[in-house]
């Protein structure tokens, strides 16, 4: 009975033993399974935490990229602007020139007679006489000029020695008025002294000058190409 008894206890502790060694076994796999839980978290929660930041300076860099070439736009409207308005200025400023200068050829027209007498009459006659002819640079006649050698021969004519070039055409006599212009004076275009351009006025608001290589020689009306200013050496 005793033995009996014995071989029961024991066989209950082991038993015991036996059903508590998968509870510690269990508990530790949870432990584990949980810190493995927590570690993987953690690391997607690093990994999202790398994209955000990632992300964020992408996104950072981009805004100041957007701002950079707004300012650029910015800056070339302002540019454009700029432009558009000088343009608009320096239109204004010449139609300003040419209503001023038709009224100024208006007023001179009874002032100026188209009969010339004189000397001023064989400059007129003579260049006259060369309508038609051509164009070519540095052309000082027969039958081609450039308007400065047109100029220079006609006065030639009547015994007075012009400069050869515009530049020097331009201030070769008294400065005159467009307002107060008379058959004879020379008008020219751009700067007195640096003028690129000149012509003879004949009188009732026409001039004649050798233009360029498509018009040659040709008489036209001052609003066709208003002059800067006139010289009078007659």
């Amino acid at each position: 009975m005793a033995a009996a008894g014995a071989s029961a206890s024991a066989s209950a502790a082991e038993t015991t033993q036996t059903l508590q060694l998968p509870t510690l076994t269990a508990d530790l796999a949870a432990q584990v399974a949980q810190s493995a839980d927590a570690t993987q978290q953690a690391a997607a929660n690093y990994e999202l935490q790398a994209e955000r930041d990632a992300a964020a300076a992408k996104a950072a860099k981009q805004a100041k990229a957007d701002l950079a070439e707004a300012k650029k736009k910015a800056e070339a409207k302002k540019k454009a602007e700029a432009a558009r308005k000088a343009a608009a200025e320096q239109a204004a400023s010449r139609s300003a020139e040419r209503t001023t200068l038709a009224a100024s050829t208006t007023s001179s027209a009874s002032t100026s007679s188209s009969t010339a007498t004189g000397s001023a009459a064989a400059v007129i006659a003579f260049v006259k006489a060369q309508i038609g002819d051509a164009y070519v640079s540095g052309g000082t006649g027969p039958n081609s000029w450039d308007c400065s050698g047109l100029v220079q021969t006609a006065f030639k004519q009547i015994g007075i020695s012009l400069p050869r070039v515009s530049q020097d055409q331009s201030t070769a006599g008294t400065q005159v008025s467009l307002s107060n212009l008379q058959p004879g004076d020379i008008l020219y275009w751009g700067s007195a002294g640096s003028a690129y351009h000149v012509a003879v006025y004949v009188g009732d608001g026409m001039f004649v000058g050798a233009q360029n290589p498509s018009t040659g020689v040709v008489e036209k009306p001052l609003s066709y190409d208003p002059p800067t200013g006139a010289v009078r050496v007659l």
